[in-house]
């Protein structure tokens, strides 16, 4: 399976944005974000997301991640989405001039979490693994391509079969940044089976 930009298709699309051979830039709009009930109890649904279809049920997709954020929350990284219930993002999370937060937020059934480490405010990349084992999912991270780190292992409920998976960016607040893909890669499962 290939990482096809011809097979690319938004939600909520936005209008400042440019695809290349091996770019991938979008310009977030103010007051963007996905989120479900849970603690904060507000919905929103309404973030920018690059997604491409698959039934493959088991491979890894990297992405490499740049981004000049510096309003809180505004945030830049990998998404599965289903449906507005149904989701997964993970990415780096700005919050002020010393610290981020980069974490993941799992939805099922319409409830999120969140969870998250902090880590240093001036770093501007990151790079995300995302691997599928039929239903169940490993999002790992890493600083340099090279060595990645594990952030979390998860389950969708609706993400047995074809799955929507890609980018996002979005800003929550009033505020706006670029963030940058590159380095975009399928390959076979990173993420050995349990023996």
């Amino acid at each position: 399976m290939n990482f096809d930009k011809e097979q690319l298709f938004w939600i909520n699309p936005i209008n400042d944005y440019s695809i290349t051979e091996n770019r991938i830039e979008f310009v977030t709009m103010p007051n963007t974000d996905f989120w479900q009930r849970t603690y904060y109890g507000f919905r929103n649904d309404n973030s920018p997301a690059l997604l491409m279809k698959t039934a493959e049920k088991y491979f890894s997709f990297i992405v490499r991640t740049d981004y000049d954020s510096t309003h809180r929350y505004e945030q830049c990284g990998i998404v599965i989405y289903q449906d507005s219930d149904n989701w997964f993002k993970a990415s780096v999370e700005y919050e002020n001039e010393e610290f981020q937060r980069l974490g993941s937020v799992v939805t099922n059934h319409g409830y999120s979490d969140w969870a998250t480490t902090d880590i240093d405010a001036n770093i501007k990349t990151m790079y995300y693994r995302l691997s599928r084992r039929e239903s169940d999912f490993c999002i790992e991270s890493s600083l340099d391509g090279t060595i990645f780190e594990q952030m979390r292992i998860f389950h969708l409920f609706e993400g047995n079969e074809e799955i929507n998976f890609g980018l996002y960016a979005c800003s929550p607040e009033n505020s706006s940044f670029k963030g940058v893909f590159t380095e975009m890669e399928i390959t076979e499962c990173k993420w050995l089976e349990h023996k």
